[in-house]
């Protein structure tokens, strides 16, 4: 059973118009997938014996925009939206395949005349379900039991795993990825897995950009653990992240439990489970990369001494060759290398935090204790914010500050000389320190109306008045930066 409800109205539309003109309209793959599994569809796909010049009429003549400008048979109808936007269906005429020579893209694409043929180019069962909708009833075409794959939640090609995966070698991420984000207990059919394994080396033929999309995909799931562990079973991530393997049974030291790959792939589960942005996950999978490199001596006294450095190194290169965006790819390379930083309460000053900041940028720092929390739990430390963790992040809130400070008032000690016509001298200090106070009880205060009135005011008092008014106004002060800083240190816990 589905709910058509749950079947956008524009997508209706498009179906119940290429009807109108005596051509077939079916809604296919991942979106009856998971129309089937009783999930909201991200995407919706249409297919149809309309040709594209065909699929265009249609629409045109219902003074609809269109695009076509593939080669695959794909045309986008755009529904207006406001500021000229446009909501985009995708509407793709059946075809049928020829040979892949480059185990990536079919040789020559032909328009199929029934679904049918459509339905036998696809991948797996699961994506090769079509559904009509008519009449508000709806006929399911499921020619390679995909719905008991659905009901059993497993993935399988469409006839032979081999043909499938030499065809467009991508199906393998594809299938991996399938079995970590379509939700627990997924899993791949054995003759499939085993086609995996066979053929894992036709992915060096795939383009970084396509394995790197598939990739973000496993990593941003929720079982991103489950999918990483996949890849590495199954042969692919030799192809993708080969670094990571040489971590496979390479013990560490005293303060781990885990092996390098181990640790790696827990410090990402723990930021997965945190719900983490990608830039933490990926950093938290390759934060010790470096470390089979730098190994130094056995067992419990092992050192691997500059291995985030060397791991940084190595991180720039994989995210280089993943085709990562320059800026993202910039901030992993970043947090590997900063993710070993040295933090003690009673050791560590304001200046190195300070320096700490600079060296990863104020916006990346959250990022970086994001990571250090990964790392303690991928090393078998029971809690991932300890006391010394929760005052650093008062350090760094404190130092991050603007001072309080006469620099906050909008008006500066040239002003006050040409205001009041006077000389440099200590006066102008005591001026600004009352400004200040004035500025702090009421911060709306804080403009150059007010502020020039005051300080008109401040000009006419005699030297010893002005200096006791002066003194009052820095106990002011003293006072707000002591009740700001117990505030910051209740935030975090600390004393």
């Amino acid at each position: 059973m589905i709910d058509i409800k749950l079947i956008p109205k524009k997508v209706l539309f498009c179906i119940e118009e290429l009807q109108k003109s005596n051509f077939e309209a079916y809604i296919v793959g991942g979106c009856t997938r998971d129309l089937l599994r009783g999930s909201v569809p991200a995407d919706w796909d249409i297919t149809t014996n309309a040709t594209p010049q065909e699929i265009q009429k249609v629409f045109l003549d219902k003074n609809i925009k269109t695009f076509y400008e593939n080669d695959f048979g794909t045309v986008g109808v755009a529904f207006p939206l406001k500021d000229e936007h446009f909501e985009i269906v995708e509407i793709t005429t059946y075809r049928s395949e020829t040979t892949y020579s480059d185990n990536r893209h079919p040789d020559k694409v032909i328009w199929s005349k029934t679904i049918n043929e459509d339905l036998k180019r696809r991948d797996f069962t699961i994506n090769t379900i079509a559904i009509t909708i008519k009449d508000k009833k709806y006929e399911i075409i499921d020619l390679f039991d995909g719905q008991n794959d659905i009901k059993n939640k497993i993935i399988r090609t469409v006839n032979e795993p081999n043909e499938r995966f030499r065809e467009d070698a991508l199906r393998m991420m594809r299938a991996i990825r399938f079995e970590t984000t379509l939700g627990n207990n997924w899993i791949i059919e054995e003759k499939t897995e085993k086609s995996i394994k066979e053929n894992a080396k036709l992915l060096k033929k795939i383009s970084q950009e396509r394995i790197r999309d598939e990739l973000v995909k496993i990593i941003m799931s929720d079982n991103a653990k489950k999918g990483i562990e996949s890849l590495r079973k199954n042969g692919l991530l030799k192809y993708i992240i080969p670094e990571l393997e040489e971590g496979c049974e390479i013990k560490q030291n005293k303060h781990h439990v885990y092996d390098c790959y181990r640790h790696n792939l827990e410090s990402f589960a723990y930021s997965v489970k945190k719900d983490f942005n990608f830039e933490v996950r990926m950093s938290a999978l390759l934060h010790d990369i470096g470390k089979p490199r730098t190994k130094r001596g056995i067992g419990e006294s092992a050192t691997f001494y500059n291995h985030e450095i060397v791991g940084a190194k190595m991180t720039e290169k994989i995210v280089k060759r993943l085709r990562f965006p320059n800026k993202e790819a910039k901030s992993i390379v970043n947090l590997v290398r900063y993710h070993l930083f040295y933090y003690n309460v009673d050791e560590v000053g304001e200046s190195s935090v300070r320096r700490l900041i600079k060296n990863v940028g104020l916006d990346s720092v959250e990022k970086l204790l994001q990571l250090r929390m990964c790392d303690r739990i991928g090393s078998g430390c029971p809690k991932a914010e300890p006391y010394k963790m929760r005052h650093l992040k008062y350090m760094i809130e404190k130092v991050s500050k603007d001072p309080v400070s006469v620099k906050m008032l909008k008006i500066n000690g040239k002003e006050v000389m040409d205001i009041l016509g006077i000389k440099p001298s200590p006066k102008i200090g005591m001026i600004l320190d009352i400004l200040l106070e004035n500025v702090l009880n009421e911060p709306k205060k804080n403009n150059k109306r007010y502020l020039k009135e005051k300080l008109i005011e401040l000009g006419n008092m005699n030297d010893k008045e002005l200096e006791k008014t002066a003194k009052e106004a820095k106990k002011t002060k003293i006072e707000v930066i002591s009740s700001e800083d117990k505030a910051t240190k209740e935030k975090y816990w600390v004393s």
